[in-house]
């Protein structure tokens, strides 16, 4: 029934959202800035259009990066900023599903259409598996439904729609941490694995590879000690550990195979190029020489990152093309960006903090074994506060001091939010614990109702919004303000988050 409940409401937000933003891209003329647009150079058909008025606003920014490595394949040297998995799925569709309109519909249609179609259906199969890891990690039913609701208003919402690989990492990640959750390692690891070829923050994930194999290994160890005496102890031991470092060493490197294998098809393509410069089509040569866009060239010089001890061209475009260092970002002039920032580093702040209130022993113990208090309990107790979201908040914490000092903090909203559940978790359990009209009792005020278990308790709060509590207000606030905000500026190219 909840799972029901979480994809009719993502179901609704998506539609909305591809509505609003051809609303929005009609209505609002497109900001005139300097990003990447390349030549169209084939032919316009019939429904071109009518698609391009419809999907236009998921094209920008970096969608165009996408599209293009979509429709041609890597080129320049800053397409390998991005990654290839979400490429070749759109060109996928575009060549199977949609195949049927070429006759009406060009490649560059075909993809834009594909890009609604499979970003939507790829929010849906997220939001899904974010209500599983959540039901799995929190054990808390009521506080798992509500993440998932806050989740399909994600203050993201705009780069889960567009042409961005936002949407397909998140049902990846959330999907595979779901499997290691419930102890399927091989198949969690399969997933994880082909996340690190759509996003190259999944390198991060190989965290939880080393983290919950070795809890699941301490739990094993401490019940022999009850049930295993003699050689037999000693042999178990030996297995449990010699299977922990076999599991955790090929998980670490089936992660980071898609990232290792992109690098080197990059290295490949610059470094030792097999194609000159008359092979190129001539309007995609001239912009090249006119924005000073580095292209293969076989009878020209390599580029001198080839020459470092480790050649990585990721590496390389982050440093020179986007200007993306330690503190680099840093300036007085940046500051509206670190205010379109601050909510969501804010809730992962509070989530760190609040957890570590909590379970401060925990925390000291790395959360590898039992604290004095939970001794002899049973089970854990649910909630945001429940020992196993302790990972989740780890890595939260990471993504967040990472997006902060080393990269474009503006960024920062919709790297945690298709890479981390803690904000949305924090999000529910604040508004669980801060909002009368979410508990099933009555209110002091006789005019509004109390929120039913059988209706959504994101929409059912916002007929009531002037009558809820002030963290209420900031939390639905912020995310309904930049999930519509996100729509009107980055689908007329101005700058967002």
């Amino acid at each position: 029934m909840d799972v029901r409940a979480v994809l009719r409401f993502a179901t609704i937000t998506r539609g909305l959202s591809l509505f609003l933003q051809a609303v929005f891209n009609s209505l609002i003329p497109d900001h005139d800035a300097d990003v990447f647009r390349p030549p169209r150079t084939a032919e316009r058909l019939r429904l071109d259009p009518a698609v391009e008025w419809l999907f236009g606003g998921l094209s920008h920014w970096d969608a165009e990066h996408f599209l293009f490595v979509a429709e041609g394949g890597y080129l320049y040297e800053h397409n390998f900023a991005f990654f290839p998995l979400f490429p070749v799925i759109v060109r996928g569709l575009a060549e199977t599903l949609l195949r049927p309109l070429s006759g009406w519909l060009s490649v560059r249609g075909r993809l834009l259409l594909a890009v609604a179609l499979g970003n939507s259906a790829l929010f849906l199969l997220s939001a899904v598996a974010l209500y599983a890891l959540s039901r799995a990690v929190l054990q808390d039913r009521r506080l798992a439904l509500l993440s998932s609701l806050l989740y399909c208003v994600t203050p993201a919402n705009v780069f889960m729609t567009a042409g961005y690989s936002e949407s397909l990492f998140a049902a990846l990640t959330f999907g595979g941490l779901f499997l290691l959750e419930k102890g399927f390692t091989l198949r969690g690891c399969l997933a994880l694995s082909i996340a690190t070829a759509a996003r190259s923050n999944g390198l991060v994930n190989i965290g939880f590879l080393l983290y919950l194999p070795s809890l699941r290994a301490i739990s094993q160890v401490r019940a022999f000690r009850t049930t295993t005496k003699g050689s037999g102890k000693v042999f178990r031991y030996v297995w449990v550990l010699t299977r922990l470092l076999l599991t955790s060493s090929f998980g670490a490197a089936a992660i980071a195979l898609p990232f290792c294998a992109f690098q080197y098809y990059g290295y490949r393509t610059f470094c030792t190029p097999s194609i000159s410069l008359d092979r190129i089509p001539s309007a995609l040569l001239s912009l090249a020489e006119r924005k000073g866009y580095r292209v293969p060239d076989e009878n020209g010089p390599p580029p001198l990152w080839c020459m470092r001890p480790l050649p990585l061209i990721y590496s390389h475009i982050q440093d020179v093309y986007w200007d993306v260092g330690f503190l680099r970002y840093f300036e007085l002039k940046q500051i509206p960006n670190f205010i379109l920032a601050l909510p969501m580093a804010t809730l992962g702040i509070m989530a760190a903090y609040a957890y570590f209130q909590a379970n401060r022993e925990l925390c000291l113990r790395l959360g590898l074994w039992e604290t004095s208090k939970n001794k002899g309990l049973e089970k854990p107790p649910p909630g945001m506060f429940n020992p196993k979201v302790f990972v989740y908040v780890v890595h939260s914490t990471v993504l967040l001091v990472f997006g902060a000092s080393c990269m474009h903090v503006q960024v920062l909203t919709r790297f945690m939010a298709s890479s981390s559940p803690v904000p949305f978790w924090i999000s529910a359990h604040l508004l669980l614990l801060n909002e009368p009209l979410l508990h099933r009792r009555k209110t002091s005020n006789p005019s509004v109702q109390t929120h039913s278990g059988n209706e959504n308790p994101v929409t059912a709060l916002l007929p009531h919004f002037t009558a809820c509590s002030t963290t209420t207000q900031c939390i639905l606030g912020y995310f309904l303000s930049y999930w519509v905000l996100g729509l009107a500026l980055h689908c007329n190219v101005f700058p967002w988050t």
